[in-house]
């Protein structure tokens, strides 16, 4: 019987200085690949929009959508730790985020649900009902057009030093995991040991806790210019298994991501 791992599990591998891998999945196929490579958490995003459904942002993913693709990926997950995102506009109030809970924990077999911003006051909340919570900080793409596109956060101090109190916040109010995007290497390195949870970076830098890639990144199949944190695992593989494998190894080997992966 294979073993899923659990948020204690990954909690162990941050004091224990083991990098965590993560990789988003929207199908069963990709996510038993995933799974059978030993990457520890499986996200199935939002990002389905742009690279499923050719949307230009992910605004347009309902909650239906990520219901649908978190059946999918159940169904190849076995092992990994599991989160789906709660969409734009699916958790304004706390009724509309524990129902939205309710569907993708009960409905589509997500361990966890991750959502954008410092929302202290419902993340209590949802957590106090059972749900664990990962937050997500930095850059974030439901706000893609509040902020004027897909900017690096928290260069200035005023910026930085909101980001310091949100991750201080996020944690305090019980969220389990910090996903980090776009953000400097060092503000990440700085709040990465400043928690006591797990902070898994994207664009982020090498000192968070874990990495995480859109899969379709890893394979070199973006239907964008790829940002500057990604990487193409695929070159130089013979197979797709191959290219999950390497983004593996050099993310546990701390060969990935690199200076040229990050931000100042």
């Amino acid at each position: 019987m294979t073993y899923e791992l659990t948020l204690t599990d990954l909690a162990a591998m941050k004091q224990r200085q083991e990098k965590i891998t993560c990789l988003t999945a929207y199908d069963a196929s990709f996510a038993r690949l995933i799974d059978q490579a030993g990457i520890d958490i499986i996200l199935v995003g939002d990002s389905l929009g742009p690279v499923i459904q050719g949307q230009s942002s992910t605004v347009p993913v309902t909650l239906s959508d990520v219901v649908y693709h978190c059946q999918c990926v159940r169904r190849g997950c076995h092992r990994a730790w599991l989160i789906a995102d709660l969409p734009f506009l699916s958790y304004v109030t706390a009724d509309q985020a524990f129902a939205a809970a309710a569907l993708l924990m009960q409905q589509a077999g997500a361990r966890m649900i991750k959502l954008e911003g410092a929302h202290d006051e419902l993340i209590a909340q949802l957590v106090a009902h059972g749900v664990p919570v990962c937050a997500h900080l930095g850059l974030l793409p439901q706000q893609v057009h509040q902020l004027g596109g897909y900017r690096v956060q928290g260069r200035k101090a005023d910026a930085r030093h909101r980001l310091l109190n949100d991750a201080k916040t996020v944690q305090a109010a019980g969220a389990s995991l910090l996903v980090l995007e776009c953000v400097p290497s060092e503000l990440a390195a700085e709040i990465t040991t400043m928690l006591d949870i797990p902070v898994i970076g994207i664009g982020a830098g090498s000192a968070c806790d874990g990495q995480v890639l859109v899969l379709y990144d890893i394979l070199g199949l973006s239907p964008h210019p790829p940002a500057r944190f990604t990487h193409n695992f695929l070159a130089g593989q013979t197979s797709i298994s191959g290219a999950i494998e390497a983004f593996r190894d050099a993310v546990k080997q701390h060969h990935y991501p690199t200076s040229e992966h990050s931000y100042r």
